[in-house]
């Protein structure tokens, strides 16, 4: 899952919204530096990685990702299961998507001083761009993997592994909207 399937999945707390999105931002140990919820957030998002990549269907999608770019198979496969979370959002929200996002894009901001210096950047980037609301066109996935790859220690060109997702959008939208209803039911088991 990639940033706007955590927000997603963290709930409705603004508290546990930011920590959504910061674990993807924040790496180590919690150690209380940062508000309870904030790290409770944090917390939720590392075990939705970890049951995630463990999901049957997830693992073939990755096996599926080409080398050289099948290390990045994860992130691949995140930032696609975005694109379809987002192209599908009134399956899984009331709100519409736009709304959402600026609700979040809200929040972020009251929440800024919280914020380690890569995801200020990202709260300050996010709203220009409409970044979360970008995810519901696949045409814009090529660009955010480029974005991606750019903040290695070298730049990775993961935008081109963009075909192999192209190649195989069917059945990944199929898997995709097998593994969601689960890893939407193990966040709520899981949140504080």
């Amino acid at each position: 899952m990639n940033y706007l399937a955590h927000i997603y999945l963290s709930g409705e707390s603004p508290e546990a919204m930011i920590g959504g999105l910061l674990g993807d931002f924040v790496k180590g140990p919690l150690r209380g530096q940062l508000p309870r919820a904030i790290e409770e957030g944090i917390a939720l998002h590392r075990k939705i990685d970890v049951f995630t990549d463990s999901l049957p269907e997830v693992k073939h999608a990755v096996a599926r990702i080409e080398p050289p770019y099948r290390r990045f198979g994860g992130i691949l496969i995140d930032i696609c299961y975005d694109h379809f979370l987002a192209a599908n959002w009134s399956e899984f929200h009331p709100q519409p998507l736009e709304n959402y996002c600026q609700h979040f894009y809200q929040i972020l901001s009251e929440y800024e001083h919280h914020l380690p210096p890569a995801a200020k950047r990202f709260s300050a980037i996010a709203p220009e761009v409409r970044w979360l609301e970008s995810y519901t066109q696949m045409e814009n996935i090529e660009y955010i993997l480029e974005r991606v790859g750019q903040r290695f220690r070298t730049t990775v060109p993961l935008n081109e592994a963009f075909p192999q997702l192209v190649r195989d959008y069917p059945l990944l939208s199929q898997e995709f909207s097998q593994v969601f209803p689960k890893i939407m039911t193990f966040a709520e088991n899981q949140r504080p």
